[in-house]
């Protein structure tokens, strides 16, 4: 396999460079640097939920769903990403599946109603 531009460079410069298009709304070729990235360091939260956060915004709504629930498997208390999977379950129409998430993102969040 060819070494693209992508590919080029230590995990922290390939963070970077993911970064970089990420904020430029670059997300597709964000993802695609992410994607190698997150499963070369399978322990960390930080690149997968980057990742999921790119297929999210190119509209790759199941690979988002899939990352998201890698991240949660790694981290149940991560708050953001049980939001970002609700908000995903809802794009795709799944607002029943979406509820638990969004609840428990509240939860976590302390954005819980006052009874």
């Amino acid at each position: 396999m060819e070494m693209t531009y992508y590919d080029h460079g230590t995990a922290a410069e390939r963070w970077e460079r993911a970064r970089q298009f990420f904020d430029a709304k670059e997300y597709a070729t964000a993802a695609r640097i992410l994607d190698a990235l997150a499963d070369e360091v399978p322990e960390q939260v930080a690149p997968r939920l980057l990742l999921a956060r790119a297929y999210y915004h190119s509209a790759q709504l199941v690979r988002a769903e899939d990352e998201l629930l890698k991240v949660i498997a790694l981290d149940p208390v991560e708050s953001y990403a049980r939001l970002m999977l609700g908000r995903t379950l809802e794009r795709q129409g799944r607002n029943a599946d979406a509820t638990p998430h969004l609840r428990m993102a509240a939860a976590l969040s302390g954005d819980v109603p006052q009874v």
